[in-house]
């Protein structure tokens, strides 16, 4: 076993990974902020519930599915539900529990950036791959994403 020591080219790698997912995310962002005054983030929360049965997931679900602090989602929800984006629930069977849950005008804007984001996913990055590098990627991405300890 290593000792965290990283080659030349192993820093390389890393940087680039970080440096690619920033300006992806950058573009993306500024494209959906240009046409709709919605930043990357919140458009992932509207997204995530609106791919949710019934428009709405616990907080705590949300937040695992956005990558975000239980705080994070917390703040990002109040600005959501301010702009009446968003409403939230409690939970029947859970007093404590809390539902984040789409309004008619989260799923409008929604429906209204879509296209903007996945244009922009086409433009910005699956434009510059061919399939064997989409395989490729795929297949590199699934080997990080899991989230089993390697041995």
């Amino acid at each position: 076993m290593t000792t965290g020591t990283l080659t030349a080219a192993e820093l390389v790698v890393w940087r680039t990974m970080l440096r690619a997912q920033a300006q992806l995310s950058r573009r993306l962002q500024a494209d959906l902020l240009a046409r709709h005054g919605l930043a990357l983030g919140p458009y992932e929360v509207l997204m995530h519930l609106g791919e949710a049965p019934g428009g709405r997931l616990r907080m705590n679900d949300l937040a695992d599915r956005v990558l975000l602090s239980r705080s994070g989602l917390t703040r990002l929800v109040d600005r959501l539900q301010r702009d009446g984006l968003v409403a939230r629930q409690s939970c029947a069977d859970d007093a404590r529990g809390l539902f984040a849950v789409l309004t008619d005008a989260g799923r409008d804007l929604l429906a209204a950036a879509t296209p903007t984001y996945r244009q922009g996913v086409q433009d910005h990055m699956l434009s510059r791959l061919d399939e064997a590098d989409l395989r490729t990627l795929g297949h590199i991405l699934d080997k990080l994403a899991d989230e089993r300890l390697p041995g």
